[in-house]
């Protein structure tokens, strides 16, 4: 028999997070009104066999694809497979984002204000480093695409399916939130923001930092001239 699927969906993609995962998903399944689904990227440790013993849905690759793939592949099985669907929550497995905060999230569309809902962090308690790359990115993001949001890279989304359809194929790597947020605004979805908790375990050295901000305002100056000339 077919297990009959909620409205609210929380999705986990997951690579190697056996320290981590048992613990998210226990936060999430404190929502009575969400069921989880975890898309595991090919884990060469534990985390896919922790999943399927709390009995949540699994879905895996068999080698690593990186996070856009994996939420290719996850948005495909639930548009496919669980049409009741209406409302999806994204929050990384690593306990960066507080999963308490997914119905901060999910209540903006299931109040119908929303098509598509980014968190917004507060970047007083965020490095420096991390604090100076996300004003960059926010500041040309906001000025190609003519909007004010409070922040544009954050991981912590939520979504209705129509808008998973409309927004279609996820880049991979570092701009995942940004071309997510672009193709929202492209197709002139309502976004709405809202605060959410952020801790960071990690911070990028100064290298990589510079590589990744490049990499990012190169989409954004991009996909940013293409909006205002039209282009799809």
């Amino acid at each position: 028999m077919s297990r009959k699927f909620k409205k609210h969906i929380a999705l986990i993609p997951a690579f190697n997070e056996e320290r981590n995962i048992e613990e998210v998903i226990l936060h999430m399944r404190k929502h009575p009104h969400i069921d989880v689904i975890v898309i595991d990227d090919g884990s060469t440790d534990t985390t896919p066999e922790i999943v399927k013993r709390m009995g949540v849905i699994l879905v895996r690759h068999e080698v690593n694809k990186g996070k856009g793939e994996a939420l290719n592949t996850a948005f495909r099985y639930i548009l496919k497979n669980h049409r009741r669907a209406k409302y999806v929550v994204l929050i990384d497995a690593d306990l960066q984002y507080h999963p308490n905060d997914a119905w901060k999230l999910l209540e903006p569309l299931e109040n119908g204000e929303a098509d598509f809902v980014m968190g917004y962090r507060n970047f007083k308690r965020m490095p420096f480093r991390h604090v100076l790359g996300n004003f960059v990115w926010r500041t040309f993001f906001n000025t190609m695409f003519g909007t004010d949001f409070p922040d544009t890279n954050c991981g912590y989304m939520a979504m209705t399916t129509d808008a998973i359809k409309k927004i279609g194929r996820v880049h991979g790597g570092y701009i995942i939130e940004n071309s997510m947020l672009a193709q929202s605004v492209r197709k002139h979805l309502r976004v709405k923001h809202v605060g959410v908790k952020v801790s960071y375990k990690h911070i990028s050295e100064v290298p990589r930092g510079i590589r990744v901000v490049a990499g990012v305002l190169i989409y954004i100056f991009t996909e940013g001239f293409k909006y205002r000339l039209g282009i799809k």
